[in-house]
């Protein structure tokens, strides 16, 4: 568990608001930075950009100047030397002759001295080798090689979690050929004073994509180093230093005791199903989440720098094919979920909810075990008035002006993601997935959303039937229905009707449903059946969340276990220090029946 004075740590990190740490810095420990120029051609923007080292004084400096393509050779060569001559003069009260001096910059091709009537642009067609010389440092001009355009490390950084390269962007550059090396060092020296950048020792701890740190590694500095690449060819090293210190973990979480039913990659017919509502950040960043929906959590543990170290790690840990999430953040999913999943093997689409909601689902599927078919997804409002299949629903909403305004209000998207399997090639799997409406006075709107989604994926099972004639055609459809097992949404999926005697269609008296029976002839059955809990807040607590799968084609193999209620009481309920999200994630391991 986090002690006090770490807690009062990450209070004070936050609480500097949301400023992102960037700044793109090429090594300046790597002797390939020091002796090359680089150039890069940017055609769409019609620049051409230009970044070199030099050491100026006692330190190294970098220098970067954007240019026209049809700038002279000449005119570069002398802005070159006057951002040189500005940074040699600046801070110095007395200039020395020497140092008021021109600064000499000559380019040549080979051994001869280029015409300085070149443009800029005609320097990427030269032979070469190309030359550039700065007083008595000598470059190798290098053109379009590899580049990293972008590159952070979080703000939060816990040991026992795995740390990502974070905001990385690159031109011609490979991902997954890059070499990234780590680094660690003492932030502080013996007296407890901040030791400058400039005077850190850094320490290689390790390789790869991702590092997690230790407990040895608290208190310490982390420094990743990436170095571009994209076949033989090499870019310049980049480095990112974090803002701040790594910080103690939260200990061990109760999904690492799920882990322990997740050790292994399935495979043959059996494949593993995770739905998990994420707990979007643009509704835990606010005072009234912090102060009234869940004052029980501290602060820092809400922001999202923090939860998402804690999402990933949870997911990753459960070694899943197919993963539907819901309130997941349009810019979380760009820049952190889709990158940090997709180097382990899975891929990711995302379906943002309608009107000018930022967050919305998104499905991740193994690559290597399935062959993607296609997509769709609709914005339920959207399609209850153009969609033939949704006539009925429409027909009943309509009627009443009151409940027809409010359901065409609604931002509600569901997703349905094509497969097939690659080492079942006759089996095509429909993962569909969506987020239904939250009031409390809401069942009839979310039973009529139900029908809407199960209405809408009949009609695409059919379609595939008719394309793919000779395979089976299976259902999965995961998803936050908002609703407990006693509604009708429940009973509309594993019996196949929900009559209009229900009591969910009176929820809202103004607003009921008249004379609609809900019926659907793809039986489901809910793969992790109706547990307690899969949301667990203060103020509320039930089972929202559910893997509908069709039962005959599809059969359940294993249910990982939910926490026990102590475990979700330690923090009082859910989000908490070891909760990333007020919801629990579903994880059931599914089979094709023979």
């Amino acid at each position: 568990m986090l002690m006090k004075a770490n807690h009062a740590m990450f209070c004070r990190i936050f609480n500097i608001g949301r400023k992102f740490y960037s700044g793109i810095a090429l090594s300046k420990s790597s002797i390939m930075n020091t002796e090359q120029c680089y150039f890069r051609y940017n055609k769409s923007e019609d620049k051409i950009d230009l970044t070199f080292l030099l050491k100026v004084k006692e330190s190294v400096r970098q220098f970067n100047l954007s240019r026209k393509p049809s700038e002279s050779v000449e005119n570069l060569l002398t802005r070159i030397g006057a951002n040189v001559q500005k940074v040699v003069k600046k801070g110095n009260k007395k200039k020395s002759a020497s140092e008021s001096e021109e600064i000499k910059v000559k380019v040549f091709d080979g051994d001869k001295c280029l015409p300085e009537s070149l443009t800029c642009l005609d320097l990427f067609s030269l032979p070469g080798p190309v030359k550039f010389q700065i007083q008595d440092h000598i470059y190798e001009a290098v053109f379009n090689v590899p580049w990293i355009e972008s590159l952070s490390l979080p703000q939060s950084i816990l040991s026992g979690f795995g740390v990502y390269p974070e905001h990385f962007s690159f031109q011609n550059t490979d991902a997954k050929q890059c070499v990234y090396n780590w680094y660690t060092c003492k932030a502080v020296n013996d007296k407890g004073n901040t030791i400058s950048e400039m005077h850190l020792q850094w320490e290689l701890v390790g390789t790869g994509y991702c590092y997690i740190p230790t407990v040895q590694d608290i208190g310490k500095k982390l420094k990743l180093e990436c170095i571009p690449k994209n076949g033989t060819i090499i870019g310049p090293a980049v480095d990112a230093i974090s803002k701040n210190n790594i910080e103690a973990g939260p200990g061990r979480c109760p999904f690492e005791t799920r882990h322990m039913f997740t050790t292994n990659l399935l495979s043959g017919k059996s494949f593993r199903c995770v739905s998990y509502n994420i707990l979007a950040d643009l509704y835990c960043d606010s005072e009234f989440t912090r102060t009234v929906l869940h004052p029980y959590c501290p602060p820092y543990a809400l922001h999202i720098d923090y939860r998402k170290q804690l999402i990933i790690k949870e997911l990753l840990g459960y070694n899943a094919d197919i993963i539907c999430l819901q309130e997941v953040d349009q810019k979380i999913f760009k820049t952190c979920l889709d990158p940090l999943l997709g180097n382990n093997g899975l891929k990711g689409l995302f379906y943002k909810k309608g009107k000018e909601v930022a967050e919305g689902l998104a499905c991740f599927y193994r690559d290597g075990r399935y062959e993607f078919l296609g997509e769709e997804h609709i914005v339920l409002s959207e399609a209850l008035k153009s969609n033939a299949d949704l006539k009925p629903i429409w027909d009943a909403v309509k009627q009443n002006s009151s409940l027809a305004e409010r359901v065409l209000d609604r931002s509600t998207v569901a997703s349905v993601t094509i497969l097939r399997s690659l080492e079942n090639p006759e089996e095509i799997l429909l993962v569909g997935n969506t987020h239904l409406y939250f009031h409390p006075d809401a069942d009839h709107i979310r039973l009529l959303q139900g029908g809407m989604v199960i209405y809408w994926l009949k009609q695409i099972k059919q379609r595939m039937h008719d394309k793919w004639s000779g395979h089976r055609i299976s259902l999965i459809l995961c998803g936050d229905f908002n609703s407990v097992p006693s509604c009708g949404i429940y009973q509309l999926y594993t019996t196949g009707s929900a009559p209009s005697s229900l009591p969910d269609w009176n929820s809202k008296p103004d607003e009921a449903v008249r004379d609609l029976n809900l019926q659907q002839d793809i039986l489901l059955g809910s793969a992790c059946g109706t547990p307690q809990y899969t949301n667990f807040t203060a103020g509320f607590a039930d089972c929202l969340d559910y893997i509908y799968y069709e039962k005959a084609n599809i059969e359940v193999e294993q249910v990982v276990p939910f926490p026990s209620v102590e475990e979700l009481q330690a923090h009082t309920a859910l989000p908490s220090i070891v909760f990333p999200s007020d919801h629990i994630a579903l994880i059931s391991d599914l089979r094709f029946i023979s």
